[in-house]
């Protein structure tokens, strides 16, 4: 099966190793990957900060880059979330339309594509340690894909996986919002990082780089002893 691997900015410029993990596993599962060298942003942040033309712009020349892809996967529920955002953005568009609706079809986010489409939800992973899930709030409540993480981290060897209170609740990053809303978003992943630590867990996993990213970097400030994973990564493990 030939997977094209839409990499993400976040994952590209800050969190290489998910990307790297991302590709051993999907290889190792048997699947051919492609990298275009030509995709940049989704589009994402300028859309979501109303700069709606502009973010087009970078839509339709990912709308190129992907067009021929059998499958696309990506390590993260909110950019996959945003390519499935393409469709109404450019409805009624009698060039873009039908394409956006094609790109959608074919995108996953890594956990769903694992589980979904090759079916599988024990891939021989390995990792000691007690861990606890941050559900982020695009890939559940927009891509919808909510049990999929969950099957899979189950079936990791060695992992005793216990509940995140209120793990629902977001961890304050919310692209543009982090920034905007600085002082808010700090009580907000403040709150979240008390829950994790009321788990005792050496390990807190989730499926966005965002969310990791400003959990990791209130951890690592508040020099907290927990260990901050993409679920890419713990499904790569090998321990």
């Amino acid at each position: 099966m030939k997977v094209t691997l839409f990499i993400t900015c976040l994952v590209d410029l800050f969190h290489t190793n998910v990307g790297k993990s991302t590709v051993e596993l999907l290889e190792r599962l048997g699947c051919e990957v492609e990298f275009p060298d030509a995709q940049t942003c989704c589009g994402q942040p300028a859309y979501n900060s109303g700069y709606v033309k502009e973010a087009k712009e970078a839509m339709k020349h990912m709308i190129r880059t992907f067009e021929h892809a059998e499958y696309i996967v990506a390590p993260s529920g909110s950019c996959a979330t945003m390519f499935k955002e393409y469709p109404q953005i450019f409805r009624g568009d009698r060039e873009w339309e039908a394409k956006a609706k094609a790109l959608a079809a074919k995108t996953y986010e890594l956990t769903q594509f694992l589980v979904e489409v090759l079916k599988v939800e024990n891939v021989r992973a390995k990792l000691q340690g007690k861990a606890t899930y941050h559900t982020s709030c695009h890939m559940t409540r927009l891509l919808g894909v909510k049990e999929a993480p969950f099957k899979l981290l189950k079936h990791v060897e060695g992992l005793e996986m216990v509940p995140l209170p209120n793990a629902h609740t977001c961890c304050g990053f919310g692209g543009t919002f982090s920034v905007k809303m600085g002082d808010i978003s700090e009580q907000m992943v403040d709150e979240k990082i008390q829950h994790i630590e009321e788990t005792e867990a050496d390990y807190l996993i989730a499926a966005d780089c965002g969310c990791l990213m400003n959990i990791k970097g209130r951890i690592e400030r508040a020099q907290k002893p927990i260990q901050v994973m993409h679920i890419a990564e713990v499904l790569n493990s090998h321990e």
